[in-house]
């Protein structure tokens, strides 16, 4: 009898291990959704001007690849793109000590991979310390979470809590944990083996492209197409308890060209796109009225000129010397016809820009800088206090004789721009300036910028953000997009010394309303010294057809915040 006792408690274990197993690989808390309500099920069909470089979130630095990455994985905080305040995402709750330096993140129980596997804090602690601050994983990350030249600890508590410890105050620290988090499960053994920087690519089996994210990869074609699925162990739930999202998949076509996306959305092949105000105009004037037409605002991105000022850069040092005077800059600004730009190219669906910051960042936005408004009459006068003077034909001629004359660059794929330079020209040569207008190819335009330093002056821009922590990398004299002085220490003014000083106060700050008083001063000595002569913004426009509902667009969240809760019309 003792060996069939002995057999029975064998069994008995034996299925205690296997119901374990189970329960780790497929949660007991997952519940079939009933597809009888019919908001579920359902394509939505989008497009894409290019295909993405990869599937991994942590070494991309393209919007085709994030745009994707963007719904399959999830960082530990989100911000509301209405409110702009943080909120929980895959953490629950956090806490933080009076010094603002140890944090203490508690996260959610209830969240699977989409392969069923348990997110903990291993997988948190996994991104930090195995990726973003592997020195072997080229990653923009480690830049934004390496503080003054220090990188924040990160510790696993428990199952569900993890600490971090930064070596100050760093005011933008929770916007920045929107950060993805990745799987340890599945890529420790790349980075052990090397191989991290390859995985996640193109040639990724689906079940290998594991996130927390509502969606996961389906299929993907190079140039053709990328189909992303529900992901059934998806977290969040509408107010029944049903688990979201609505959605069964989204597809989005790979479409060059812009205008066969239009005509495509107008035949009711995609069901969203984004609109130049060019294009909306053109559609909203179209036979096809099954859409909804959402202007936003003013887009969060910048357009500007920028001028070479730096001392070691190949091109004439009067020309330099031009280019460091304050009032040549500032008869630039006088000389762009904003209105024109708006009126023109944006059709008049755009916003005049005279600083680094508009309208879209209401919490940080500085609407009493100085203001350049068209004036031909003004930029005469800062050229004179400049030292510039006319000769009899009309020309204008530095104090040792020099002709003023430069070369402009731009990007050739960009029609925006070059029309906008186009009108930038006609003005300064009113003003008696020779311009050469050159658009040039994108990655030749960059060598220039980034490499030989050859190049007078560039109309160019930049994708923005809520919070100008952001770009630093613009406006510390050390940053990498010091475009007016990159890579050149010996030549940088007091006021710039004083823009790190203000920045770097600015990162400590853990009140908003003095971190606000910073970023309005460091607003004025921009607008005062023009470092980069700002322009005009578009409007942020998006068509939706009708026969999808529950979208939310904003200019910071686009689209897809939302996507969990779009469903189709019923």
């Amino acid at each position: 009898m003792g060996k069939y006792k002995f057999f029975f408690i064998f069994l008995l274990l034996l299925l205690i291990i296997l119901l374990l197993h189970f329960s780790l690989k497929t949660p007991s808390i997952i519940k079939t959704t009933s597809y009888s309500n019919s908001k579920y099920g359902g394509t939505l069909i989008a497009s894409t001007s290019s295909s993405p470089k990869s599937f991994n979130p942590i070494i991309a630095e393209e919007t085709s690849t994030t745009l994707i990455t963007g719904f399959i994985f999830e960082g530990l905080t989100t911000i509301d793109p209405r409110t702009f305040q943080i909120k929980p995402d895959l953490a629950k709750s956090w806490q933080h000590n009076s010094s603002g330096k140890i944090w203490i993140f508690h996260l959610r129980k209830n969240v699977f991979w989409n392969d069923g596997i348990p997110f903990t804090a291993n997988d948190v602690v996994f991104t930090f310390n195995d990726l973003i601050y592997n020195p072997d994983i080229p990653t923009s990350s480690r830049d934004i979470f390496t503080i003054e030249g220090k990188k924040i600890i990160v510790k696993k508590i428990n199952r569900y809590t993890v600490e971090f410890i930064l070596p100050h105050r760093f005011a933008p620290f929770l916007k920045s944990l929107s950060q993805s988090i990745l799987p340890e499960h599945i890529l420790l053994k790349y980075v052990k083996e090397n191989r991290f920087n390859f995985s996640l690519g193109l040639n990724s089996k689906p079940s290998q492209v594991v996130g927390t994210g509502p969606f996961m990869l389906d299929k993907f074609k190079p140039g053709e197409w990328v189909i992303l699925k529900r992901n059934p162990y998806y977290w969040k739930k509408n107010k029944h308890g049903g688990r979201l999202p609505y959605l069964n998949k989204i597809v989005f076509l790979i479409i060059p060209d812009e205008n066969m996306a239009i005509l495509k959305f107008e035949r009711g092949e995609i069901d969203i796109i984004g609109l130049t105000p060019e294009n909306y105009l053109i559609l909203k004037n179209s036979t096809f009225k099954g859409e909804k037409f959402y202007n936003l605002g003013p887009s969060l991105s910048s357009e500007f000129i920028a001028f070479n000022q730096n001392i070691n850069s190949p091109i004439h040092k009067y020309k330099i010397k031009w280019f460091r005077n304050k009032w040549f800059r500032r008869a630039i600004a006088y000389a762009i016809n904003r209105k024109d730009i708006i009126k023109d190219i944006y059709a008049g669906y755009g916003t005049a820009l005279y600083g680094p910051l508009d309208q879209s960042v209401p919490q940080f936005y500085n609407p009493d800088i100085t203001k350049y408004h068209y004036s031909l009459t003004e930029a005469k006068k800062c050229l004179y206090k400049g030292g510039f003077r006319y000769e009899g034909n009309g020309l204008l001629y530095d104090s040792h004789g020099h002709q003023v004359h430069f070369s402009l660059l731009t990007n050739s794929n960009d029609n925006e721009r070059i029309e906008e330079g186009t009108l930038i020209i006609n003005s300064l040569e009113k003003l008696g300036m020779k311009v050469n207008f050159l658009p040039v190819e994108f990655n030749s335009l960059v060598t220039r910028l980034d490499g030989t330093k050859d190049w007078e002056a560039i109309i160019i821009g930049l994708t923005g953000d809520i919070d100008p922590y952001s770009g630093q990398n613009v406006w510390l004299t050390n940053g990498q997009l010091h475009f007016w002085n990159s890579s050149s220490k010996q030549s940088a003014y007091p006021w710039e010394i004083k823009i790190d000083d203000i920045l770097e106060k600015a990162d400590r700050e853990m009140h908003i309303k003095k971190r606000q008083a910073l970023y309005y001063e460091w607003q004025k000595i921009v607008s005062n010294k023009v470092p980069l002569i700002f322009t005009a913004v578009p409007s942020v426009i998006y068509a939706i057809n009708n026969k999808f509902t529950g979208f939310h667009p904003t200019v910071y969240g686009g689209l897809f915040y939302y996507i969990e809760k779009v469903h189709k019309n019923t």
